[in-house]
């Protein structure tokens, strides 16, 4: 009798968790988004195959009204999911990228350079399909936050630069955030659209959007911009008019009366997600029954993230992607550690220096499913000339999402890409050196999440004596993960050695009073 018998376990409870959902059955697909929208899922692969794909629990079919009340609802999605009126359009877009160089003072950043942050918002524009970099222009400022962000004779010099770029459709200007009368102004002296970082990156989550829940998470992050580009509207149309600004018969401005239109909008999106958000609940409270461990890889956007996944789970159908933000919706696969135990890995969204506020706020839909991890892998690009500013970023990230202390208190930190660093050694006394690329220190890597998943979960390994006439091996392989069984036949008993949870444990100790139990 060896672990594989584990699998048989992992069905009995996968058939349970989808029969609570009102499900015939378990069905193999193909590991998607961790959704809202997504049933629920777990591994039912045996150890020594490799982990991987996850098995899902198909939702069973309601009633007529359920059945109505859902067409209601993919009705009222797919109005708010049209068109964005933000998109910058089909076409290919030929980009001067600007970046304003702080030269001192508490805008100018100790951990990176101008030519490093301008070879960021470079890797922004190289993700977007159609989207090429004309030139890259540095241009010092002492505050980039003035209306025209440059002084006046470094403006000038700058328009100039601009204009006799051959074939320029937009400027591409290195801020976060630049308000829309600024825009305007900018607009009219270059004669080509202006983007910001947070236009951007935007532009870049609604490219790569799959799920509905990301899609309506971008469509909330547009009503800041849509909120901004009214009010210029509004004081063009007040220049342009003149006269009464009262819409005829309403009483209502035209401001008022496209306000409220954008306030409905974001209610609609809000309640629309946290339909959503009820129904992720609903799933990992069907996850939680089966005690899967959940652990969460996160990490600057492009640092290996689902190369990492892959290699400890050995899925073959993750396909990592060497571009920005190629991961926008949380996925979650199933993989083993070297005691057996099943774990489920979460890969989350990446990401980036000076992302808005607003933008990260309007995921917080997906990011909540972190604060139900048992476990927080974060994972560093060791290569890249800003590691230690990326990690400052994702672990101010972190901390803005209010975790609880004992998640930020037993984060397992991942130096990835170590092949292609000479004899590196981690400086960080508990980092870990990982190529997820060709597997270097894997199997370290594995040791110490099963360590600290089993300090998360109250998990226990013990050892047994077990009479094999009677059920408790049986009960063991349904509600535990079986690591070892020595047949003693002379007296018709085993020793079992096994991991299992608190409330299966107590339980054991109910159902087998008699039997005799080792801690290891």
């Amino acid at each position: 009798m060896g672990p594989g018998r584990l699998s048989w376990s992992l069905l009995r409870c996968c058939r349970r968790a989808a029969a609570a959902l009102g499900a015939p059955g378990c069905l193999p697909l193909p590991a998607r988004p961790l959704s809202a929208t997504a049933p629920l899922r777990v591994p039912l692969r045996p150890p020594g195959t490799g982990g991987g794909a996850l098995w899902y629990g198909a939702a069973g079919a309601g009633g007529d009204e359920e059945g109505e009340e859902e067409d209601e609802d993919e009705a009222a999605l797919e109005e708010l999911l049209g068109p964005s009126p933000l998109a910058p359009g089909p076409g290919a877009q030929r980009v001067a990228i600007v970046h304003p160089a702080v030269k001192w003072g508490p805008q100018k950043s100790p951990l990176t350079t101008a030519e490093l942050q301008i070879a960021e918002a470079v890797a922004l524009v190289d993700t977007l399909q159609n989207w090429t970099v004309l030139d890259k222009i540095i241009i010092p400022t002492k505050n980039p936050n003035k209306k025209f962000v440059f002084g006046k004779g470094n403006f000038q010099v700058l328009t100039e630069k601009i204009k006799k770029l051959p074939h320029v459709t937009a400027v591409f200007l290195n801020v976060e955030r630049i308000s829309s009368l600024t825009k305007k102004e900018l607009e009219g002296a270059w004669g080509v659209q202006v983007f910001d970082r947070y236009t951007v990156v935007l532009h870049i989550f609604r490219c790569n959007a799959q799920t509905k829940e990301a899609k309506l998470q971008v469509a909330l992050a547009e009503i800041p911009l849509l909120r901004s580009n009214l009010k210029n509207e509004v004081s063009q149309r007040d220049q342009q008019r003149g006269g009464s600004r009262y819409i005829m018969g309403s009483g209502e401005t035209f401001l008022e009366t496209q306000n409220r239109v954008l306030k409905e909008r974001e209610l609609k999106i809000r309640n629309a997600l946290e339909k959503l958000r009820r129904k992720r609940a609903l799933l990992r409270t069907q996850r939680r029954k089966c005690e899967f461990p959940i652990v969460s890889v996160m990490g600057y956007t492009n640092c290996g993230k689902t190369t990492l996944i892959k290699a400890l789970t050995g899925e073959a159908g993750l396909q990592p992607r060497d571009q920005l933000f190629a991961t926008l919706d949380i996925t979650a696969h199933a993989g083993y550690l070297p005691s057996h135990m099943a774990v489920i890995y979460v890969d989350t969204i990446g990401f980036l220096t000076d992302l808005p506020h607003n933008l990260v706020e309007s995921f917080s839909a997906t990011l909540e499913e972190v604060a139900y991890s048992d476990l927080i892998v974060h994972v560093r690009d060791i290569t890249h000339p800003e590691t230690i500013l990326q990690k400052a970023t994702v672990l101010s990230v972190l901390r803005n999402l209010n975790l609880p202390s004992h998640l930020l208190d037993s984060i397992v930190e991942v130096h990835n890409k170590v092949d292609l660093v000479e004899r590196y050694k981690p400086a960080e006394e508990n980092a870990l050196a990982v190529s997820a690329l060709h597997g270097h220190g894997l199997e370290e890597l594995k040791q110490e999440i099963e360590k600290k998943i089993l300090t998360a979960t109250g998990k226990k390994i013990l050892t047994v004596n077990i009479n094999l006439e009677g059920p408790q091996l049986s009960w063991l392989y349904k509600e535990a993960a079986v690591q070892e069984v020595e047949v003693m036949p002379e007296d018709g008993t085993a020793r079992v050695k096994v991991i299992i949870g608190s409330s299966a444990f107590g339980r054991y100790k109910n159902l087998f009073p008699n039997s005799k139990i080792f801690m290891s």
